[in-house]
Order: C-alpha cells, then structure tokens, then sequence
C-alpha cells in the first residue's frame, strides 16, 4: 500500500464537508490523483442490468416506477424463467459485459423463489461472467444461500443519508438496510451500495451517505451513484433538478474517501451529455452499466457508450478469462438465432 492513499472508515463530517468545499478544479486533481493509485485511469468495468421480475414491489420508494404504491403504467412481470436470463447474459457478454446484474422487485426474496435465482446465479456464471444480484433485504439464511451458489455480489443501496431516508421510504428502515448489507458481508459474498442524487436532499445529506458507506468496517467494493431518473407517477416527478457540477464533485469525494472501490456511473447517464459523463470518469467514476435499460428506466445504447469510449481512449476493464476466438464465434452466432426468437425478453 505504500504511496497510496490509505482507505479509511474514520471519515468526520467536517473532513467530507471541507473536501465538497474545495475549487472545483483541486478537487478534481485530487480525485483524479487518487483514482490513479489504484487503477487504470483509462478503464472503466462494464455491467449489465437485467430486470428478472418487475413491478408490483410492495415498497414506498418514492422515487421507483416499479413500487406498488402509485401508478407509472408500468407492467408486472413474473420471475422470468432461466433460460431466458441466459439469453440475455450471453447478449451481454457478447457486448462486452464482465458482470451481469438481475435484479427483482421484492421487499425480501420468497423461499419459493431462491431454488429459481440460485440456479440463475449457477449457470450465469458458468458463461465466464461476475455475477450480482439485488432482491431486496435478505436474511442470514438466503444470504448464505446465494453465497454458496457463488454469488459475486450483491446489491442493496442505503439510498441516502439517515436523517433524509424516512423522508424517500417508510416500508423498511435505514437499519434494514444495513442488516442486509452485514449479512452480505458475512456470508462472504461481495457489497454493491451506493445511492441517489437529485431527490431534494441537502448537501448534508450528501455527506452522510458517502460518509455511512466509507466508514463502513469494509467499505463497498462497488458504488453506484445514481442521478435521479423522474418518472411521471411517483412523487418526484416535478423534483427540482440537480446541479451537474454538485453531481460531479459528488463523484469525486466518493472516489477519494472510497479509493479502492468500483465507483459506478448508474442510473441518470441519458440525460447526461457525453461531456458530463467524460467528467464523471475524470473525477473518479470506473464502472457503469451497459445497454439500452437499466430496470426500468432508459440508458444510453450500447453504441453510444462505445463511441464515447473510443473518442476518451476508454477500454473496458477486463476483469474475466477472455475466450478463444472459436468460443466468441459460437457465442455471437448463437446470439444473432435468439435475436429472432419468440421467447427473447425485452426489458
């Protein structure tokens, strides 16, 4: 560890405070400083993100389209059958994805449905992909369950700070939500948590969510900062817009207080022009997530996201064993088939 910046889980609310208070461009220089220490500063990890069941979510989050409690015309969806996720894990990896995420619009996985996710985690990984999950909060029991499958990761975010979070969500309490992320931590498996900018909190609020994921005892590996996406149904759709500069800057105390973690550019990049998202990487972010839908809200096409890389000098960070050429062959050939397939999901 010698010459880099140590990771600390002794944050103060003042040291945060000073660091949001520094010139924009010394801070960028720093977060920028840091980010070199511990990685490639011209790699980024891809995701992919697949919505595995959708709405009907029992939660209040006031901000998601998929909870139960307000009408965003979204449509239910069943747990979507095995196969079918294969499907899309080997579209994903053909895209260039190293992880493929499944997420699922529960308060808690049923035991009915772990058999059903377990083996999606099993075969998915049997392609030569990380995997990670996000169900909702898990028990001892079903975190132990995932972790023996060998479930890289799993996500569950603290949304926002303490004080703010009552405000966004009733039907489950910040403690909740920390209980499952010890429980992750204790079953072995990897943490993914992070949170949402531009739901009218306050620059304090920033502060003690990037404060309650860096002083954890082992921070995140992976932390997904979303901006905001306003869905018309929820009771943020009229939210007053957040500042890009504070987002950036956001990114780049992330990536100071948290230097050896994946921070992730997630939900919100299609609303960002490819200058912000370049700032974004120049502040520290390293990871986003691939494709055309995250969820349930829109996400820059694939495409895009590779012209912007080739115009920056972006690769994506390999993290997996690459297959031999016969093996990529096979894979793209048998992709272009599903492509016209009758049981191809679209999310």
């Amino acid at each position: 560890m010698t010459g880099k910046a140590p990771v600390r889980n002794d944050w103060t609310v003042e040291e945060v405070q000073a660091l949001f208070d520094l010139p924009f461009n010394d801070l960028m220089f720093n977060a920028q400083t840091v980010h070199r220490q511990y990685f490639n500063p011209n790699e980024v990890q891809v995701s992919t993100l697949l919505s595995i069941k959708t709405g009907a979510c029992p939660e209040d989050c006031k901000y998601c389209p998929q909870s139960g409690h307000y009408n965003t015309g979204l449509e239910k969806e069943r747990l979507m059958k095995v196969d079918k996720v294969l499907e899309k894990a080997r579209q994903a990896k053909a895209s260039g994805s190293t992880r493929f995420c499944m997420g699922a619009a529960w308060k808690h996985p049923a035991d009915k449905d772990m058999p059903y996710v377990v083996d999606m985690v099993k075969q998915v990984k049997a392609l030569g992909l990380e995997t990670c999950m996000t169900l909702g909060m898990l028990d001892e029991g079903k975190a132990d369950q995932l972790a023996d499958a060998g479930l890289d990761y799993y996500n569950h975010n603290l949304d926002t700070s303490p004080e703010f979070y009552d405000k966004i969500i009733t039907t489950r309490t910040f403690q909740d939500r920390l209980d499952t992320l010890q429980n992750v931590r204790d079953s072995g498996m990897k943490i993914c948590s992070g949170g949402i900018l531009g739901m009218g909190e306050t620059a304090t609020d920033r502060i003690g969510l990037l404060r309650q994921l860096a002083n954890m005892s082992v921070q995140p590996e992976s932390v997904p900062i979303n901006m905001l996406v306003k869905v018309k149904g929820t009771p943020m759709e009229n939210v007053e817009d957040l500042d890009h500069l504070t987002f950036i800057r956001t990114i780049a105390v992330a990536r100071i207080m948290m230097p050896a973690s994946h921070v992730r550019l997630s939900a919100g990049r299609e609303s960002m022009s490819d200058e912000m998202q370049a700032m974004t990487f120049f502040a520290g972010a390293n990871s986003i997530f691939y494709g055309d839908c995250l969820l349930t809200t829109p996400n820059p096409e694939t495409n895009r996201d590779l012209q912007l890389f080739k115009r920056l000098g972006i690769n994506p960070e390999q993290r997996i064993s690459v297959d031999d050429d016969v093996q990529e062959a096979a894979i793209i050939k048998d992709l272009q088939k599903q492509q016209d397939s009758k049981h191809f999901y679209e999310v």
